[in-house]
């Protein structure tokens, strides 16, 4: 007992593999519970069993082994990964439990087995049990059997596949076990249920005994069709219905599910294919041809007994159906025809559609063998024909059987009758089209009127079974003439007939129509076959219904119509219904003229033919007037233009008599029912009268009225052979021209070409030059309609008129035929609109392909020629060949007839001579061309070998086997050669060349079909081994084809198609769907395919399915569903009037023209995004080569065919660099139209162009560029930013062609550099650039250094990445380059840096050796002497940007949100131009943008007191500045659903929220907050904020204005919204400036921005009003001290003030600071702030503060200055370096007062501090002093840190004391350092004297420019200009840009504000210098330049957007109005 306990403890999966049987028993019982509690399929804990399923089904005990069973059958029902476990489970059940002894335990193994099926597994199950059937173990054998029985009982024949199981069947009733017999009789009669006699054939050769009893159990079985009891788990909902059903009402499902499930299992299928060729008796052939009938009949009996054989197997039977078809048809003895009949009949049966290929070969024998009456081999032929017919279409035949009708023979005639009887009960309404059933009714018409009454009947059956199959209303229009006895006839025999299909789709369609039908029988059949024919049905047809139908019947009216109706002529069988409904009997003069009179005014008729032209005139009048009122019905239209036609008639000599005339012509003929005969009466006049200068246009608006009453084509043969018929060349000419316009009216419908050629040849012949135009002219528009096969008619014609008729056509490629706008309206009354509009196409394409006369060339196939296509020496084969191009070359045109060719072709496809094979080829596709649409019935022999021909190792043979492919595919249309297995049997063959190129074939044509016969699922399990293939070639084009197989068998039969793969294949492939599943395209509707290629017309009929001209369109299954669909979709689809159907070589052009009309991008949803994760996924390969590989072009492509139009892409992947020119000329034409598609391909089209760059070709890359131009430029005007990924794979390569040679090609690339700053930012693009700068090609270095130098001009130095001091150190290295161009490069742009930077410059680029050093401060030297000019380039050049960017905020493109950041600033520097304004400091600006203009009276307005006007300003409201800017909605919008796909980096995210931040919505701003305040509450993730501060604090405080300006003044606003945005604002605030380190980043100006805010906010009456108002105030007094505490010190206390009451507020936070002071000391830079408070002083002297209400201000300063000197004692002397001339600075003044009186108080006087301190105010300061002063600066000058700082001192101090002697200091030191000395101030001096600026940080800063104090002498302006010259106004400007440029103002993109580093070495940047300071030292500037010249016109330049100084140009008077209404606003405000 001691092991129980032991195994009692374990776990249950360890009992369960325990040794001992008693544990595991524990274990499975304890399982078993388990699985029974689990309730959840798809629990985890399942996943844990699924090793132990086998052992508990194949335990060794066997009472342990029962529970187990329990237990598995438990876990296999309820888990949910139990499927994994089928195969092995399985096969442990059929191993170890079907051999027990137990009949439980086999139950249960049973009972899994089928839950194994139900769970969706049967294949598998089916397979291990079938291999169970081969155990030696009986018990085991009969066991499987019952479970496939069981099963098949249960599932059904859907799930339990019958095939495998009956192909054992015979072997188990062979079996010695008596047991498994039986089994096996129980499991046939089973399958009988459900297949009933599809079982007899496999089982004909058991033992006769066990058939008998088979039988007699079949007998038994009942009728009714067998259910399946069991369901899969898919399925079982329906299982639910189906009982459901049952209880309601019995067996409803009963006949649907019947239909479904019978006649599934087709015999042939379950049968094994025999192989009989090799069996044939050796000496066939011989004794086929012997002389001896017994040797042949001996021949053909031993064929016989192979072709009893029900399957066969596929081969080259060509040489046997040849040997047979010339026993029918040539053998004189009649058994023997009987014989070599059944022979074919049982290779037809058994080879079923593989026999098609032969079928054409033997159709035409054996129908005219018909002419024997012995009936037994009449009955054998007729087996023979029909087994055929079976493997063939109707449509493949037709040609053949049509060629019979005519046949003499009247037993030929029937018995073709009768076969075409038979033949059309196989058809379906879809598959017997109407162009396929026109010829044959018009073939048959004429038998029913044989003079042979077995004809007749024959004739009669066949239209019968016509009218049965696809309905009256299809076949009616062919049966008009059909008199009522014989139409009754028909209709008897229609009713007889019984169709193979059921009565399904007969009845159906006779339901439909019948309704209609019966009282419309005669005219509805002459309209539809009207509208069929020719477009522009009259209205005669529906009109005069009633009376032609009553007046007698359709005979008659037959007969006088054929006369009359020349027209007709060409078009056949037209005639007859054509002519009935228009033609009306001519009436004599008299009753016209009674007629006439009875509608008209007597008047008018006796004045018709006055001698005074007045009175016919007013006669002319009255006629005109009484038509225009006469009712339709009542104009006798024959009688009115007869009355017109009377004497002087068409030969009026007054005009406008004439004019009146023709006017009244074409009335009638649009307002009467217009016959021909009336027509006939006035067309001659017109077309007299056509050529006329006055009348022409009349006659010619006449004409077209008539074409639409009596039909174009007739109208238009009548009137070209009048006009040709007499000689005058104007009239000729005009009439060509009338009909160019008629067709392009009416569309091509039913016109004679054949006619129209002979009479434009005359034409073109004509000796007048303007006829010849009309000629060449017409002929274009018919080629639009008809294609390049049109030129064959003119081939002979001279070369000179031959060009210009190419010159004509070409114009015309291209160009789509203009959708018909006559002609149709009327047509629609006819009702038979859908049918016939579906099939017009068809008709045309007949119609011009008939025209064509092709040439019977089978005679000239000689059996001479076919041997020596066959010949051993390959010599003589090529000559064999050459004459067969020769004849067909000849020939132009064949008729399908070829006689032997194709088999001796065939041969040639495989020849061992590659040369004679690429002949072969080319002879075929001259063949496609030659033959047309007929080719088809060759797919089967010949073109499916040239598919095998794809496999050739050699690539040109390849192509040229594609190129013949295509040829023929353009005239079969897909159908034919998807039909059938040969496609998939070709794709079976492991050859990696014929896989790719036959996959790639596909995955071109099957997206354009919008339906495929049903044998292409026979290409998948090809396909899917494919997908698997070795070859890397085989395996991409096998997936690019994937989705054009699921668009035509949809994912369902894909996946299931799967399931005989190995299952780790399987997962794959079923990835792959999956994958492919999303890029499926939508099958081409009719619609699409209009859209996208508008041209329906010329479409080729291949797969233009608008147009589904159905004999050689897609398929002839083409439902006639879609047929309305398409007349609708096209209007009337008349416009397809091309040559579609099969005139021959129009395809080609016409297809590519076709589909260039069409949109070149398409796009793609979330294309581009799929594309950036499958690169970021590595899915496929990233972007980055130094040269293409062909990975890289292929992958691009296989990318592209998404989404751009297939021929555009040929073009761009084309070999031939013209081609590309092509292609790019086409992207530049589309780029506006498509600007979608464009953004969407954007990453490709950028990725196609990188390719361009690396071409050879100058005129492409040229080009290239050219589009990039446009391109950039239409990206910025859509404000769309390039993602990281497009710029990435694109810069680099863009950089590389800066290097080019050729200048030109240069300048493009700089500009589009240039461009692309516009939608990607400049500080991205530097690094890019500055890698190109590594490059070898010195142009390209040199070019990337002066591209940087721009940037940092244009942008600032913010664009310097990583780092400013990085990218300078880089950039350096190159002053030392080998390349004097490099160099000077590099110099240039540091010199800009320089400009830009100041001396600062040189600390960031690091030691530079001495050679290069000079170098620069030569060049800086030199740069200082120059002007610079390139700022004002820039001021002129930036505005507009950012005006663009400002007026177009309201349709921002949805860009990516890093660049939300960019356009954030812009509304900031708008809004320090508003703060400006608003704060009361207007500048005075005259010509300022719109936005920007400050408009003084709204402030005054504001204040309520108008003083003074100034009409001057603009008036405008400032809140309309900020509308756009503040509200970005499109901003909000930007985010779309796949906005974290795009932005994954953080960074850009940020951006993103924070510019919601600043939404004018208030919901948006404050989920903005919330999102920005939970990332700063972790503190893990606060640091993301880091480089976002100014930004965000922007967004804040212009929320803050938004709020106080607009949302607290609206009324309709909910005033706690505002409170709960507030404290959001103020929440996240607090949140920031709690954490130290994000809150330093804040920018000084940006502070000023937010205090000045806060305090506003403070000071606002409105809250104070709300409830929670107080809360809110306390919060920002909160958050003030906070922002006091923690933001960066010395920017905080730069600050500076601001008037009025804020004063107050600002004075107690400076106190606040001083309190910090002591702590704070040493982080703050003193200098600048000390400078802050010079300017203070300066702008408010003392005796200005004096004035103020309260000294605070005063004793804040004092404080503050007091603290400072505490702090840092005398050394607060050294912190003035920032301010020039010292001496004169108050402060100074003030600080040294301070020093001394602490000085006197502590008593320290010794302090050598003090003493210098003392020493700069006392002038006569002695000598020692000035001695350490000076050393002190000469240390400077020899320390290398502050070299340039002591030289400024110096020069300064040398300045101030020119007395003084510095020579002491300089003889101790060495030559080089007096003259480095002596250089040096000569450079400060050029610097400050010679040149109008100052450089920043020297020690002088700029801000001498803004502060401008009078200078001493009166004459000399405040710039330091010596020369005591008059300043101008342009000096003002000159230094405004100097100061602009240098504060990086002119940055339109403005990516950061200016770092604290660069803030510092200038001090004086307007942000910093609050606004105010700025407006009084200009006005103090204007002032002093009006003392000195009174005439300043200064003309102003223009504002720039970023908040910049403006500088106004104003009369005097206009400074001081500004000056009086500035104080004004001033003193209001306070």
């Amino acid at each position: 007992m001691g092991d129980d306990s032991e195994w009692m403890k374990l776990p249950v999966d360890q009992k369960c593999e325990h040794k001992l049987w008693k544990a595991r028993l524990s274990g499975y019982e304890e399982a078993l519970k388990i699985f029974q509690k689990i309730k959840d399929e798809k629990s985890p804990e399942w996943s844990k069993f699924l090793g132990l399923i086998k052992k508990l089904v194949t335990d060794s005990n066997a009472v342990v082994q029962l529970k187990g069973l329990e237990a598995a059958l438990v876990y296999v029902e309820n888990a949910h990964v139990a499927g994994k476990t089928t195969g092995e489970v399985v096969s442990g059940v059929v191993s170890k439990v079907f051999n027990q002894p137990k009949a439980k335990a086999k139950e249960l193994g049973i009972e899994i087995c089928l839950m194994y099926i139900e769970i969706e597994k049967g294949e598998a199950v089916q397979e291990e049990l079938l291999k169970g059937l081969d155990n030696k173990n009986p018990k085991i054998v009969v066991a499987c059997i019952e479970t496939l029985r069981k099963a098949l009982s249960e599932f059904g024949s859907k799930i339990i596949l019958l095939k495998p199981i009956i192909k054992v069947l015979p072997k188990l009733f062979e079996s010695r076990e008596k047991a498994v017999r039986d089994e096996a009789k129980l499991i046939a009669v089973e399958i009988y249920r459900w297949i009933r006699d599809a079982l007899r054939p496999p089982l004909q050769n058991i033992n006769s005994v066990q058939l008998k009893e088979l039988e007699e159990e079949w007998v038994k079985l009942p009728t009714g069709a067998p259910k399946p009891s069991r369901f899969l788990r898919s399925q079982q909902e329906l299982e639910a219905k189906l009982e459901q059903q049952q209880s309601a009402g019995g067996d409803a499902e009963g006949g649907g599910d019947d239909g479904d499930e019978v006649p599934q299992i087709d015999a042939y299928e379950l049968l094994e294919a025999v192989e009989i060729l090799s069996k044939l008796p050796k000496d066939f052939y011989d004794k086929i041809e012997a002389k001896k009938w017994q040797e042949r009949k001996e021949a053909l009996e031993a064929v016989e007994v192979l072709v009893k054989n029900p399957k066969l197997e596929a081969g080259d039977y060509a040489d046997l159906v040849k040997a047979l078809k010339k026993v029918v048809g040539k053998d004189t003895n009649v058994m023997l025809v009987a014989l070599a009949a059944k022979c074919l009949t049982g290779l037809a049966v058994g080879l079923r559609k593989k026999f098609g290929q032969y079928a054409g070969h033997v159709v035409p024998t054996i129908l005219e063998k018909f002419k024997e009456k012995k009936p037994q081999v009449v009955q054998a032929l007729q087996e023979a024909i029909d087994a055929i017919f079976l493997t063939t279409t109707l449509q493949n035949i037709s040609e053949d059987v049509l060629a019979v009708m005519d046949n003499k023979n009247p037993t030929i005639k029937q018995q073709t009758s009768l076969f075409i009887a038979r033949s059309f009960r196989h058809c379906t309404a879809s598959t017997l089209p109407k162009s396929l059933l026109k010829p044959f009714c018009a073939a048959l018409l004429k038998h029913i009127n044989d003079s042979a009454p077995e004809v007749r009947d024959a004739a009669f059956e066949a239209l019968g079974t016509a009218l049965k199959v696809v309905g009256e209303k299809a076949v009616n229009p062919f049966l008009a003439d059909v008199d009522k006895l014989k139409l009754d006839k028909i209709k008897e025999c229609s009713e007889k007939v019984e169709l193979v299909h059921g009565k399904k789709a007969g009845l159906a369609a006779d339901k439909k129509e019948s309704k209609p039908v019966p009282g419309r029988t005669a005219t509805s059949g002459a309209a539809g076959d009207k509208d069929t024919k020719d477009i522009s049905a009259p209205k005669p047809g529906p009109l005069k219904k009633a009376p032609t139908t009553k007046a007698g019947g359709p005979p008659k009216k037959g007969k006088p119509a054929a006369p009359g109706s020349t027209g007709s002529a060409g078009t056949k069988n037209k005639k007859g219904p054509e002519t009935k409904e228009i033609v009306e009997p001519e009436l004599s003069i008299e009753v016209c003229e009674e007629k006439a009179s009875a509608v008209l005014p007597a008047t008018c008729i006796q004045l018709l033919d006055s001698s005074n032209w007045k009175e016919r005139l007013a006669c002319m009048e009255e006629f005109q007037k009484a038509v225009e009122l006469m009712d339709r019905t009542e104009m006798p239209c024959q009688a009115l233009v007869r009355m017109l036609a009377k004497k002087p008639g068409w030969k009026e000599t007054n005009f406008q008599v004439m004019q009146m005339k023709l006017h009244i012509v074409a009335l009638i003929a649009q307002k009467g029912n217009f016959s021909k005969t009336s027509a006939q009466i006035v067309l001659d006049g017109l077309v007299d009268k056509i050529g006329d200068v006055k009348c022409g246009n009349n006659a010619k608006e006449a004409m077209t009225a008539i074409a639409e009453a009596c039909m174009l084509p007739w109208t238009a043969e009548q009137v070209m052979s009048m006009a040709f018929s007499q000689k005058n060349p104007k009239n000729q000419s005009e009439t060509l021209n009338w009909l160019s316009n008629a067709i392009k009216e009416f569309g091509f419908s039913g016109l004679n070409v054949k006619a129209f050629i002979s009479n434009v040849k005359t034409a073109l012949a004509a000796t007048n030059p303007a006829v010849r135009t009309s000629a060449i002219t017409l002929l274009g528009v018919m080629y639009l309609y008809v294609g390049p096969s049109l030129r064959m008619f003119f081939e002979d014609e001279k070369p000179a008129l031959l060009s210009q008729i190419d010159a004509e056509f070409e114009k015309m490629q291209g160009q789509s035929p203009p959708a018909p706008t006559r002609g149709i309206s009327k047509h629609s009354i006819s009702g038979t609109d859908e049918g016939e509009d579906g099939d017009e196409p068809d008709e045309v394409g007949t119609d011009v392909v008939d025209l064509l006369p092709r040439t019977e060339i089978s005679d000239k196939i000689t059996s001479e020629l076919v041997s020596k296509i066959s010949d051993k020496n390959w010599k003589i084969r090529k000559e064999g060949l050459d004459e067969v191009a020769g004849i067909i070359n000849e020939a132009k045109f064949i008729q399908p007839n070829i006689g032997e060719l194709p088999t001796a072709l065939k041969g040639r496809l495989n020849d061992s001579n590659k040369i004679l094979v690429q002949q072969t080829l080319n002879i075929l596709q001259q063949l496609a061309v030659a033959m047309g649409p007929n080719i088809k019935q060759h797919v089967k022999n010949l073109g499916i070998p040239i598919i095998t021909v794809l496999g050739d190792s050699k690539n040109n043979v390849r192509a040229a086997a594609l190129a013949t492919v295509n040829a023929w595919a353009e005239q079969t249309g897909m159908k034919e050669w998807l039909e059938g297995e040969d496609l998939s049997e070709e794709l079976k063959k492991e050859n990696p060349f014929l896989r790719q190129e036959l996959l790639g074939w596909l995955a071109e044509k099957l997206p354009t079909l919008r339906s495929t016969p049903t044998d292409l699922i026979l290409c998948v399990p090809h396909l899917y081994s494919c997908l698997e293939d070795r070859n890397g070639d085989v395996r991409k084009k096998a997936q690019d084809a994937l989705p054009f197989f699921m668009m035509h068998l949809g994912y369902e039969k894909m996946a299931k198609a799967t399931g005989k793969l190995k299952p780790t294949s399987k997962d794959q492939v079923l990835a792959m769907l999956e994958k492919a599943k999303a890029n499926m395209p939508a099958k081409p509707a009719a619609s699409a395919k209009a859209s996208s290629k508008p041209m329906g017309g010329s479409a080729p009929a291949k797969f233009q399915p608008s147009s589904a001209p159905v004999e050689d369109s897609v398929s002839s299954t083409v439902e006639p569903k879609p047929d309305p669909k398409k007349a609708k979709a096209l209007g009337v689809s008349s416009k397809v009037k091309s040559a579609q159907g099969k005139k021959v070589p129009s395809k080609t052009s016409l297809k590519e023209d076709e589909d260039k009309s069409g949109p070149i991008f398409i796009v793609v949803p979330n294309g581009k995004e799929q594309r950036m994760k499958d690169e970021k996924g590595l899915k496929v390969l990233k972007w980055n080569f130094t040269t293409p590989r062909d990975e890289y072009i292929e992958q691009l492509k296989t990318q592209m065919s998404s989404c751009v139009a297939k021929w555009l892409q040929d073009e761009m992947f084309h070999s031939d660099f013209q081609h590309h020119n092509k292609a790019l000329a086409v992207m530049v034409d589309h780029l506006e139209s498509e600007k979608e598609g464009v953004i969407g391909c954007l990453d490709l089209i950028l990725k196609w162009l990188t390719l361009r760059f690396f071409d050879t070709n100058t005129s492409v890359l040229m080009k290239a560029l050219e589009y990039l131009k446009l391109l950039f430029t239409l990206l910025s005007e859509e404000e769309y930013h390039l993602t990281e990924n497009e710029a990435s794979s694109f810069i680099p390569y863009l950089i590389l062609k800066v290097g080019e040679p050729k200048d030109v090609i240069r300048k493009d690339v700089r500009a589009i550099l240039n461009r692309m700053c516009l939608v990607y930012p400049a500080s991205k693009m530097f690094p890019f650039i500055m890698e190109g700068t590594k490059s070898k090609n010195s142009k390209q270095r040199a070019e990337c250094l002066e591209e940087l130098g721009c940037l940092v001009e244009s942008y600032g130095m913010n664009v310097c990445q990583p780092t400013p001091g990085k990218a300078l150190k880089e950039i350096a290295i190159h002053i030392g380059d080998r390349d004097n161009a490099v160099r000077n490069a590099a110099l240039n742009t540091i010199v800009t840096v320089y400009n830009v930077h100041g001396d600062q410059v040189f600390k960031l680029i690091g030691t530079l050796s001495e050679k290069d050093m000079s170098m620069l401060e030569e060049r800086i030297k030199r740069s200082a002497k120059r002007p610079s000019a390139a700022p004002v380039k820039q001021v002129e050049e930036k505005p507009p940007r950012t005006q663009s960017i400002n007026s177009n905020a309201n349709m921002l493109r949805k860009g990516p949100a890093e660049d939300m950041s960019s356009k954030l600033k812009i509304m900031y520097r708008t809004y320090r131009i508003q703060a400006r304004s608003m704060s009361g400091h207007p500048e005075a600006a005259q010509i300022v943008r719109r936005e920007f203009q400050l408009d003084l009276d709204e402030i005054e307005n504001d204040n309520g007191t108008v003083r003074c006007e100034m009409p001057e300003l603009v008036q405008h409201k400032l809140d309309d500045i900020f509308e756009p800017v503040l509200i970005p909605e499109p901003k909000i919008r930007a985010v779309s659903p796949h906005f974290d796909d795009m932005h994954s980096n953080t960074a850009s995210t940020i951006n993103f929220i924070i510019s919601q931040v600043a939404s004018g919505d208030i919901n948006t701003s404050i989920q903005a907050l919330t999102q920005i305040d939970e990332v700063l509450r972790q503190e893990d993730k606060a640091e993301a904020m880091s480089g976002h501060i100014d930004q965000f604090l922007i967004a804040t405080f212009m929320q803050l204005r938004l709020i106080y300006n607009t949302h607290m003044a609206d009324e309709k606003l909910e005033k706690d919204e505002i409170i709960k945005l507030y404290s959001c604002i103020i929440g996240n605030m607090i949140s920031l400036f709690q954490i130290e380190s994000l809150a330093r980043e804040a920018s000084t100006g940006v502070l000023k921005d937010l205090m000045h805010g806060l305090i506003t906010l403070m000071l606002d009456s409105r809250i104070e009003d709300l409830e929670e108002g107080q809360q809110v105030i306390r919060s920002v007094n909160l958050l003030v001290v906070k922002v006091l505490e923690k933001s960066d010190q010395t920017n905080i206390l730069s600050l500076g003030q601001v008037n009025g009451d804020r004063n107050y507020l600002y004075s107690l936070c400076l106190w606040r600071m001083v309190r910090l002071l002591p702590d704070t000391i040493n982080s703050i830079n003193l200098d600048r702030i000390l400078l802050d408070i010079h300017i203070f002083m300066k702008v408010f002297p003392k005796e200005k503060l004096k004035q103020c209400k309260s000294e605070f201000p005063i004793r804040t300063l004092k404080t503050l200055l007091h603290t400072l000197c505490k702090l840092k004692g005398p050394k607060i002397l050294d912190h003035l370096t920032m301010i020039d001339n010292k001496n004169e600075s108050e402060l100074e003044a003030h600080l040294c007062r301070m020093m001394k009186h602490s000085m006197d108080q502590t008593g320290s006087k010794s302090d050598k501090e003090t003493e210098k301190g003392a020493s700069r105010i006392d002038e006569k300061s002695s000598k020692a002093k000035v001695n350490d002063f000076l050393a002190e600066i000469f240390k400077k000058i020899g320390s290398k840190e502050n070299t340039k700082e002591g030289l400024a001192e110096l020069y300064e101090y040398k300045k101030k004391y020119s007395d003084a002697d510095i020579e002491p200091f300089l003889k101790n030191s060495s030559q080089f350092f007096q003259s480095y000395v002596e250089r040096g101030l000569r450079v400060i001096e050029m610097e400050r004297e010679g040149k109008g600026r100052i450089p920043a940080s020297t020690g002088i800063s700029p801000q001498t420019e803004v502060s401008c104090m009078p200078a001493p002498t009166s004459t000399v302006s405040s710039i330091g200009n010596t020369n005591g010259e008059e300043v101008g106004p342009s000096v003002y400007l000159e230094r405004l840009k100097i100061l602009r440029q240098r504060c990086g103002l002119d940055n339109t993109k403005q990516d950061e504000r200016p770092p604290l580093t660069s803030l510092l070495s200038k001090p004086a940047v307007p942000p910093v210098a609050s606004s105010t300071d700025m407006l009084h030292s200009k006005l103090s500037q204007l002032r002093e330049s009006r003392e000195q010249h009174q005439h300043s016109d200064l003309d102003s330049n223009q504002t720039h957007s970023s908040g910049s100084v403006t500088t106004s140009s104003s009369s005097t008077a206009n400074i001081d109005d500004l000056k009086k209404r500035l104080e004004r606003i001033k003193s209001s405000r306070k």
